[in-house]
């Protein structure tokens, strides 16, 4: 009897079945468990086959519903994945010859303990893997069959279920054995399972019987699939040798490409079609695999339609594509696959045809475009004939008016009218219509409820082959929604959708008609701008809709500290502004501020049960004294806030005259930074470092400064953030790089020795895409060899986007140059991402070396940085190393290298013969 389609279509016997199902109950009697029978059919799903007695309903339920809810399971490397199909297709094949589809309990005093003695069996505490849940039957996991039996095989024995999260809501289950079974084609076959309530219930013997058992069914399956086909040869009869034609010429004959592949994914046969197609001669294809024709890339995708051919057992269809260059010249093809079975049922190749279906799909396009535009237009669509009554409605139309077709079909679009329209106004329209056989414009229609609504609708003629009118159409939309919208418009051009707080636009226009009052009633304003600090952490970390929710939160508590008479904004993302009226002094702005300041001293408690901070940054300024009109009041307020924001956040400022001639001077260096490096303003100064234990010279570290004609020499510090706000940093960076480079030629041409120059390199540089390519062709131009370099990147800049920073510093100590963490602790680490880091090199920020050895905090710091790196196998470097007793601390603690004044100031490259033997 066929008891349901499998993956192969075969029919099995009730003996069979009958047979396994004793074998199932002999084992479940022996070890004292029960068993289930558990297989696939064409349609992709698991159902129960058979079960013993012992099991019941509900624990086999329970077992297949474990197995198709959504869990997530651990992925298998891609090697074990690529390996599980040939695995499988050579798993029935190690059965031994003797295995009998009946067992009895003799044959178990025989079993294989010798061969299992060698297999690792999970233990209760062992981390393994888990196998997909499927959606009640249906397979709906990202994973394959082939996946699945292969993460089956990854965890054939769990012990104890309560030791693994995915397993506890299977409450009936205390301990379980799953194998994986197959086709002697490799096609997946099902699950065979032994389980028990309580742990420890089904063990390594129950294992060794149930593999028995397993092996027993992939064997009478081999037999079953063998049998079948010779049958189904006895009766197709024996082919006939009159007229044939050999297998080239006929396959020769077709113009769909055809080719066979062997059971090694070599070719084997291909037609003429397939040669013209693909370019190259028969004798160029027969032979050789995919990765030899067409590369590693493509290969992997040929090979896997092949494996979902295997594993499914059947001709389907693995692709439908466009293929041509130009649009003209695109063809639609479709490739078609199929395993192939040797007589005992035997994988031994791969079939594959790709046909030319353009013709078929562009009829099929045109149906589906012209079916889909009428069905599933979101407008309502009406055919009238010529004379005006309605032949044909599609669905919007009774989603928009209530009415169904068939109570439409020959009546006239009248019914729909509202009253709204004087017969003026339909005339006008019929004559515009017939004169130009379109119209367009807003009608107010009535709903079969009775309601009325306005349309936006466009009334076309279309003509027959003569010229005359066959059929009106009508497209129309609802716009009751936008007529709506229209009236909300005005509200949403001035108020902020979120907070509902007043937008920028708006508080413009109140803080303008706030101005003009209080010049009139000779009264003092305060305008505070309130930016949140570092709330794109909020963001990044928690989601933009927790964010959103402390943003509302927010807004409603900085609503409940200002006045009625006071307005509160909202102008950005995350900056608020209020203007507090009726003020006398600064004084009592300050007592309004502290108000607002109090909003912060809650944690936000959002959806997810999280108390999150935030503080801000603010900034005042008065009406007059800083400002006489709204947009001047509104940009001293900001800067204020920036001067607040500079001097650590979480603070407030009051405008100043000084604050503006800072800005003033900002923007000049911004003008004189453009032309520094073409003024040749900019030069490098290098700072040795020193091994603290041999106190010679391991490499020198490459410092920039800045001397400009008109403003003199300029810090680091105050041109460098500057540089970066600009977008200058990359040049510059690349300007430092190479020189450099170009430094440590010239040394090693004059035979200097000098180990390496470190250059830093700014988290912009990082984020570049080409930065590593930049490095390489540097390093190509001078002719440096990486070994002579070092790039030192500070730890807060690998921390914004670790993932990018770990794949282009491997590139980069792939190169050979050496990686260091510049200024180490000072940023926010994060330990699991530091081992991940390719570096080679921890830098103790200064800021930690000064007042070693007499501050127990630095000095405590210094020493779990010291033993934290060392334990990473990195070397540690000290910066800022002032006095002997700092570097007598470092070497006691086993620190590698320093630098610092104690050693040598930063120089020029002509001084520092000293220091280059």
């Amino acid at each position: 009897m066929l008891v349901g389609k499998m993956m192969i279509d075969v029919p099995i016997s009730q003996q069979d079945l009958d047979n396994w199902l004793k074998d199932l109950n002999l084992v479940a009697e022996i070890s004292n468990s029960k068993a289930i029978l558990i297989a696939w059919n064409a349609a992709g799903e698991l159902s129960s086959m058979l079960s013993s007695d012992s099991a019941a309903g509900s624990e086999i339920q329970a077992l297949l519903c474990h197995l198709s809810s959504n869990h997530s399971a651990k992925t298998l490397p891609n090697a074990t994945l690529s390996a599980a199909t040939s695995s499988i297709a050579t798993q029935s094949k190690a059965v031994s010859s003797n295995t009998t589809s009946t067992l009895s309990s003799n044959t178990f005093e025989t079993s294989v303990d010798a061969q299992l003695a060698q297999e690792q069996l999970i233990s209760p505490n062992e981390s393994i893997s888990v196998l997909p849940r499927l959606a009640h039957h249906q397979i709906t996991s990202s994973l394959s069959v082939s996946e699945l039996t292969e993460l089956v095989s990854q965890s054939q024995l769990i012990i104890d279920t309560r030791q693994h999260s995915d397993w506890r809501s299977c409450s009936s289950i205390g301990s379980v054995i799953c194998l994986s079974l197959a086709w002697p084609s490799g096609a997946n076959f099902g699950f065979l399972c032994f389980y028990h309530h309580e742990a420890q219930g089904v063990d390594s013997k129950t294992l060794r019987l149930a593999k028995l058992i397993s092996d027993s069914i992939q064997h009478r399956l081999g037999e079953i699939l063998s049998q079948h086909s010779a049958a189904e040869a006895l009766s197709r009869g024996a082919p006939s040798n009159i007229d044939t034609v050999d297998l080239q010429s006929f396959i020769d004959s077709f113009e769909e490409h055809i080719w066979m592949k062997n059971a090694a994914g070599i070719y084997t046969l291909c037609n003429r079609s397939v040669e013209k197609a693909w370019e190259m001669p028969r004798s160029e294809i027969v032979g050789k695999s995919d990765a030899e024709l067409f590369g590693e890339d493509i290969a992997n995708i040929f090979l896997e339609g092949d494996r979902l051919a295997i594993e499914s057992g059947m001709p389907i269809i693995v692709a439908e594509c466009l293929d041509g260059g130009e649009t003209k010249n695109h063809l639609w093809l479709e490739t078609l696959k199929l395993p192939t079975l040797n007589p005992h049922g035997e994988f031994v190749g791969v079939i594959g045809m790709t046909r030319n279906i353009s013709k078929h799909k562009a009829v099929e396009e045109q149906l589906t475009l012209a079916t889909n535009v009428f069905k599933n237009s979101v407008e309502g669509v009406v055919v009238t004939d010529r004379h005006g009554n309605i032949t044909d409605v599609n669905g919007a139309f009774f989603e928009i008016t209530g009415y169904v077709r068939d109570e439409l079909i020959g009546q006239n679009p009248r019914i729909f009218s509202s009253g709204r329209h004087d017969k003026a106004f339909f005339d006008k329209l019929w004559n515009a219509l017939l004169a130009n056989g379109k119209w367009n414009g807003e009608i107010w229609n009535r709903r079969k409820n009775g309601t009325i609504f306005p349309q936006n609708i466009t009334i076309s003629t279309i003509y027959d082959e003569v010229g005359d009118v066959r059929y009106f159409v009508a497209v129309f939309a609802d716009i009751s929604a936008q007529k709506e919208n229209e009236a909300q418009l005005t509200h949403l051009a001035y108020f902020d959708p979120l907070t509902h707080l007043p937008n920028r636009m708006k508080f413009m226009m109140q803080l303008k008609q706030e101005v003009r009052q209080a010049k009139r009633l000779n009264l003092q304003l305060a305008t505070v701008m309130i930016d949140v600090d570092l709330f794109k952490h909020i963001n990044d970390s928690f989601g933009h809709s927790i964010g959103d929710e402390m943003l509302v939160e927010l807004a409603k508590r900085l609503r409940s500290q200002v006045g009625d008479q006071d307005v509160l904004s909202r102008i950005g993302g995350d900056e608020f502004v209020a203007l507090i009226s009726g003020i006398d002094n600064s004084e009592d702005a300050t007592v309004a501020i502290h108000q607002l300041r109090q909003v912060f001293e809650q944690p936000f408690i959002v959806s997810t049960g999280d108390h999150l901070r935030l503080t801000a940054s603010m900034g005042v300024s008065l009406y007059p004294s800083d400002g006489t009109d709204a947009d001047t009041l509104l940009r001293n307020a900001d800067a204020a806030m920036y001067r607040a924001k500079n001097d650590g956040r979480n603070n407030y400022a009051f405008y100043t005259e000084s604050l503006t001639q800072q800005s003033f001077e900002h923007l000049k260096l911004q003008s004189a930074l453009y032309g520094a490096i073409e003024q040749n303003a900019l030069y490098l100064m290098y700072q040795p470092k020193l091994d603290l234990v041999t106190r010679k010279t391991v490499g020198f570290e490459a410092l920039l400064r800045w001397h400009d004609p008109q403003l003199g020499l300029i810090s680091p510090a105050v041109f460098i953030p500057v540089a970066e706000k600009i977008g200058l940093i990359h040049e510059i960076g690349l300007w430092v790089l190479e020189t450099a480079c170009r430094q440590g030629i010239r040394w090693l041409s004059e035979g200097k020795h000098f180990g390496r120059i470190a250059v830093n390199v700014a988290g912009q540089q990082l984020q570049r895409s080409s930065f590593v390519d930049d490095v390489k062709r540097v390093l190509a131009e001078t002719g440096l060899p990486a070994k002579h370099l070092e790039l030192e990147v500070t730890e807060s800049v690998m921390m914004q986007n670790p993932d990018l920073a770990i794949r282009d510093l491997k590139r980069l100590g792939d190169l050979g140059i050496e990686l260091s963490v510049d200024d180490f602790g000072t940023g926010y680490s994060s330990l699991n991402y530091l081992k991940k880091l390719p570096i080679h090199k921890l830098k103790i920020d200064q800021s930690f070396v000064r007042d070693i050895p007499f501050d127990t905090n630095n000095t405590a710091i210094a020493k779990a940085v010291i033993a934290l790196g060392h334990a990473l196998k990195l070397d540690i470097i000290a910066e800022g190393v002032e006095t002997k007793e700092q570097a007598d601390f470092l070497q006691q603690n086993q620190c590698d290298q320093a630098q610092g004044y104690l050693f040598s100031r930063p120089q020029l490259p002509e001084d520092l013969d000293a220091f280059l033997s």
